[in-house]
């Protein structure tokens, strides 16, 4: 039986919603990023790492998908309902 298809463990969640809510969160964590650049009074081409690196996964997803990629290693959770990119990823999300 493949990891997927495992009981209990996320197999009932289809790889394209997983897919979907992975394309949602680097497009929410790059928007974010962003608007936090802004903010700060430079700007989103000046260069450097951003202060952003955790956040709230976008709420059209439930959160069984979000367990379900913590669980794969997709994401980290940072605790209190955050999620950030494993290793070095936030900078290219």
């Amino acid at each position: 039986m493949a990891e997927q298809e495992q009981p209990g463990q996320g197999g009932n969640i289809p790889p394209e919603v997983l897919k979907n809510a992975m394309k949602a969160f680097k497009k929410r964590l790059k928007l974010t990023a962003l608007d936090d650049d802004s903010r700060l009074g430079r700007g989103p081409f000046s260069g450097g790492a951003t202060g952003v690196f955790a956040i709230r996964p976008p709420d059209q997803f439930p959160a069984e998908v979000w367990d379900e990629l913590h669980r794969q290693g997709k994401l980290r959770s940072s605790g209190h309902g955050l999620y950030e990119m494993p290793g070095g990823e936030q900078d290219r999300a």
